[in-house]
């Protein structure tokens, strides 16, 4: 398959490969990460994150897999949602799950999430160890979109679903040069602010202008092996919501 823009997108300016440059980002930004999502969105993540729960919990998952988990928003809200559903979050950063673990803690739900680092490209999962895989604003920083597509699908159980939440560009003409002022000026400038790491607040619209969206998205799922693949868009198209299935005749 012919390789994604987006995955040409690197936080850095360097040779090494972007799973590399996206580790060492997000371990560098893990301490300003929750403040700056909130910050960015004006709290509207939390409104995306809850319609991806509520699509996730319409099928009643006992065994959920949330791929580039972050500091585990998406797993919390998940396993308070879903009663008896037991969620395994993995990332490859140590300094975004250190964050998460604790979070977990907090919430006092040690005994139905577990966090792991580990490679998104190369899950240690067993084959069809899962009923959901969901991924919250993950897959543009992939190295390889159709690997990662391809190692969710794997995971999955028969008749299971995949959920991705991503940043998105608006379609809309009246909207859009506000998106690429505030995108392009004012979200790297706050993350100045905030963050030690100048860099990744750049990286941010470049890597949401690159990634694949809409119909394209959808068809590199189906590419992959899922099957229904479908996309609704959020607030004015600045985030997509993706839903996408495991066949039941999928090896």
């Amino acid at each position: 398959m012919t390789e994604v823009r987006a995955e040409k997108i690197k936080p850095y300016d360097d040779s090494r490969a972007k799973g590399s440059q996206v580790r060492e980002m997000f371990d560098s930004i893990a301490p300003a990460y929750d403040f700056m999502n909130r910050a960015m969105t004006f709290g509207i993540d939390k409104l995306w994150r809850r319609r991806a729960v509520r699509a996730v919990a319409d099928r009643s998952p006992r065994r959920i897999l949330d791929v580039a988990t972050g500091t585990g928003d998406l797993a919390i809200a998940l396993a308070r949602r879903i009663g008896g559903a037991t969620v395994t979050g993995i990332d490859l950063s140590e300094g975004m799950i250190g964050i998460g673990r604790r979070k977990v803690a907090d919430a006092g739900l040690d005994g139905r999430i577990s966090l792991t680092t580990g490679d998104c490209l190369a899950l240690p999962f067993d084959d069809g160890s899962f009923d959901a895989v969901t991924v919250a604003y993950g897959v543009r920083n992939f190295e390889h979109l159709d690997r990662g597509y391809d190692e969710m699908l794997r995971v999955l159980a028969p008749g299971g679903m995949l959920c991705v939440v991503e940043l998105s560009t608006p379609v809309n003409p009246l909207v859009k040069p506000f998106y690429k002022l505030y995108t392009r000026a004012i979200i790297p400038a706050l993350g100045r602010l905030v963050s030690k790491d100048v860099r990744a607040y750049s990286y941010l619209p470049e890597s949401i202008a690159a990634v694949p969206q809409g119909e394209a998205m959808t068809a590199l799922m189906e590419a992959s092996g899922f099957t229904g693949a479908r996309f609704r868009r959020m607030t004015f198209g600045v985030c997509t919501i993706y839903i996408a299935y495991k066949n039941v005749t999928n090896n």
